[in-house]
Parts: structure tokens; C-alpha cells; sequence
């Protein structure tokens, strides 16, 4: 079995006390923030079951997260929304929504370890990729990040466009999605620069 300490266990070694996860969800939304999240965990604590939120069900993604709030020395969270998205670009906007994450921290963190990303920080770091599935402190903060946009789909944001679905398919280019988009129109918190690519005929919703 992986161990998911094996990036954290190298740099406590080091002598770095306070690793930070950092990880984002909905990067590849049509709808609403791309949400980063980061997380540290006391040394040496392993939490069974925490991996890369994609991975794991709603109910235990769930149960994980009220864990990880519990034991974290920390958590910060971060959002960028469709306005920064489509003004400065995805990766511009999913740094910002990390750099906020990590400065959302009530504990500095001596030693940053990011899902495939890099931040805007003074901090040493390291991207790792497919460091949801490798890292436990990565695994935390997409958990976190995952949980906390999945609640605004099925609470304020599914309030605000009950018309589209949002609760159901989190703002994913599924056919509903789509099809709303084109009966309705975009709304504003839709990243209008992802659906001129998926919608290149129908620039009348812009």
C-alpha cells in the first residue's frame, strides 16, 4: 500500500514543521469559482481513507472533511471567480485562488506542497503531480476545496439558477448544462471564455 506521508515524511526530516496541501476543484467548470483549498496536519497523523477527492463518494468525502477540519492546524480556503477566470485565464485565476487559500492560514506554513501548480509566495514549494493521489496533505485540501464548492452548488448557487441544474452536475459541461445554456443564456457566473470554445455557433448568448 502507497504511503501517503512519503513527500511530507521527507521534509519533516528536513526540519520543516508545517507542510501546507494545496489543491483546487473546478477548474474545468462552465459555472461559477474555481475554489483552492489549503490544509496542514499535525506530524505524523495519518487519516484513513484520504485520497484525492474525485476518487471517493460524496458521503465519504463528506465524513473526510469534518476529520480533516477537526485535526488540521490549519485550513485556508480560496475562490476566484468567472470574472477573474475569464479576465486573467484559468491558471492565472487557480494561482490566485491558491495564493488566497494560503493566506487564508492561521498558521504560516514553512513548506508548501502543491497539486501540479505553483504559487506566488516566498514559501518553499513543490508541485507534484497527481499530488492528490500521493500526498495526504494535497489529498486534504482537494477534499476541502471539493466539499465546500459542492456545498454552493446544492445551497446559494442552485438558489440563485434553480433553472439550471447547478446542484446536479456542479457547473460540468454535461448535456442539461449545456442545453439550459443555450434555452436560457449564460448567466453571470458563467466563464464566458470557456463556452465560446464549447459553443462556437452560438455567440448570440454573448
Amino acid at each position: 500500500m502507497m504511503d501517503m506521508l512519503t513527500y511530507e515524511k521527507q521534509y519533516w526530516r528536513e526540519n520543516f514543521r508545517h507542510i501546507a496541501g494545496i489543491d483546487e476543484v473546478g477548474r474545468g467548470c462552465l459555472f461559477g469559482d474555481v475554489v483552492a483549498a489549503a490544509v496542514i496536519l499535525p506530524q505524523d497523523l495519518l487519516i484513513e481513507g484520504v485520497t484525492d477527492s474525485k476518487k471517493l463518494s460524496e458521503k465519504k468525502r463528506e465524513m473526510l472533511y469534518e476529520t480533516i477540519i477537526e485535526q488540521a492546524v490549519a485550513v485556508g480556503v480560496g475562490f476566484a471567480d468567472a470574472d477573474t477566470i475569464d479576465r486573467i485565464n484559468i491558471k492565472q485565476a487557480t494561482r490566485l485562488a491558491m495564493k488566497q487559500a494560503l493566506e487564508q492560514l492561521s498558521v504560516t506554513p514553512d513548506y508548501l506542497l502543491i497539486d501540479a501548480e505553483k504559487v506566488d509566495s516566498d514559501i518553499p514549494q513543490m508541485a507534484v503531480i497527481k499530488g492528490d493521489a500521493l500526498s495526504q496533505s494535497i489529498a486534504a485540501a482537494s477534499i476541502v476545496a471539493k466539499v465546500t464548492r459542492d456545498r454552493l452548488c446544492q445551497g446559494e448557487w442552485e438558489a440563485m439558477f434553480p433553472e439550471y441544474g447547478i446542484a446536479v452536475h456542479k457547473g460540468y459541461a454535461t448535456k442539461l448544462h449545456r442545453e439550459q445554456i443555450l434555452t436560457l443564456g449564460a448567466t453571470p457566473m458563467h466563464r464566458k471564455s470557456f463556452m465560446r470554445n464549447l459553443f462556437v455557433r452560438q455567440q448570440e448568448l454573448f
